[in-house]
């Protein structure tokens, strides 16, 4: 099954995120099919860029939401 989350890059105590779709059986830092935002809570405003266009891609073809990509999704929704 698929999974859409948060991959974690950056260095230490400086953490920026990838929006990434992977498969759910592996670990976030495995290989990713597809890299669809960005999310950097460090940044003042903090920054989430997130292809809607592409998130509903993949959600049709059954993949889930992690529950902070989908809060995420939420509040940039406004």
């Amino acid at each position: 099954m698929l999974m859409i989350r948060l991959r974690r890059m950056g260095s230490n105590k400086r953490p920026v995120y990838r929006v990434v779709v992977s498969d759910r059986r592996k670990t976030p830092t495995a290989a990713v099919l597809e890299e669809v935002g960005f999310y950097n809570p460090r940044s003042e405003p903090v920054d989430v860029r997130i292809n809607r266009e592409r998130v509903e891609f993949w959600m049709a073809r059954g993949a889930q939401l992690s529950p902070t990509v989908k809060d995420l999704l939420d509040k940039t929704k406004s």
